[in-house]
């Protein structure tokens, strides 16, 4: 049986534990599981909390409604009180583990997360989904880089990731158009690693989660760090070259495409014209 502790009234990020799963879920369904700096804290100290758990094997991510993440709250980039929220980011230089826009991204765990994606889980959600290790998408899921038509930049990995999950040219086909792609697409071209029935992402999320916790796990984390990151051993310094590269984006373009986003430009993915 699943056992959690309650969260606080109005948590933003819940976890719970299956035996050595542990699920953590964003939990703010009224804005799809779009994150904004508090859910981002909340987040980071979850995975934080999962990696120094000894029981704890694997993590599943998942989002709450019908909706993975819809990346990062645009409400906060148009009012402009993102900027207070950058001005926290690290890259591991205070003494505490880094801390990157959607919360986790910048960390390198220990122990794999598989990401349970239904619904949408695009720009900065993509980015969530990108940082985990692997991704079981329901059928009617989706991902994409929409934040392009709003001028917000990737900065939490999205550049650094995508091309080594599924190569350079189909990177910067999402990356500069923007496009949506769906559980199929993902599937084909290596961006997800199991597709399932509409409704049952967590459910096989899990069922993953659980047959990876039941292997020998000094073996399995030593592989799995090998693969992730012994090919590149300067992923931080990718990060930090992204996340500086798109910081003067994030401070003009983005705030004005928050701003039409806010306004009801666009929603849901639909085409919205360019303005001169």
């Amino acid at each position: 049986m699943p056992t959690k502790s309650d969260p606080p009234p109005g948590a933003t990020v819940h976890s719970t534990r299956h035996g050595p799963v542990t699920l953590v879920t964003l939990a703010r369904p009224r804005r799809r599981n779009a994150v904004d700096p508090s859910t981002a804290r909340a987040l980071y100290h979850a995975m934080l909390a999962f990696e120094a758990d000894a029981d704890a094997r694997v993590a599943v991510l998942a989002g709450s409604g019908d909706a993975f993440c819809a990346g990062f709250d645009l409400a906060c980039v148009a009012d402009g009180s993102a900027e207070q929220w950058l001005e926290q980011l690290h890259f591991g230089e205070r003494g505490e583990p880094p801390l990157g826009p959607m919360g986790p991204t910048r960390l390198r765990l220990s122990k794999p997360v598989i990401a349970a994606i239904a619904g949408p889980a695009v720009a900065g959600g993509m980015e969530l989904a990108l940082w985990c290790d692997l991704r079981v998408m329901a059928e009617d899921a989706w991902m994409g880089v929409l934040c392009r038509r709003w001028g917000v930049p990737l900065i939490d990995g999205g550049t650094v990731r995508l091309p080594r999950l599924v190569g350079a040219g189909r990177a910067l086909d999402l990356i500069l158009t923007g496009r949506r792609i769906d559980a199929a697409e993902s599937l084909a071209m290596g961006l997800c690693e199991r597709v399932v029935p509409p409704g049952n992402a967590v459910a096989a999320a899990l069922a993953l989660a659980e047959s990876l916790a039941g292997a020998p796990q000094l073996c399995l984390r030593g592989d799995r760090d090998s693969a992730r990151y012994g090919a590149f051993p300067d992923e931080m310094a990718a990060l930090q070259a992204e996340f500086h590269a798109g910081l003067d984006a994030l401070r003009s373009e983005a705030t004005a495409g928050a701003q039409r986003f806010i306004a009801g430009a666009g929603r849901h993915g639909a085409p919205q014209e360019e303005s001169s």
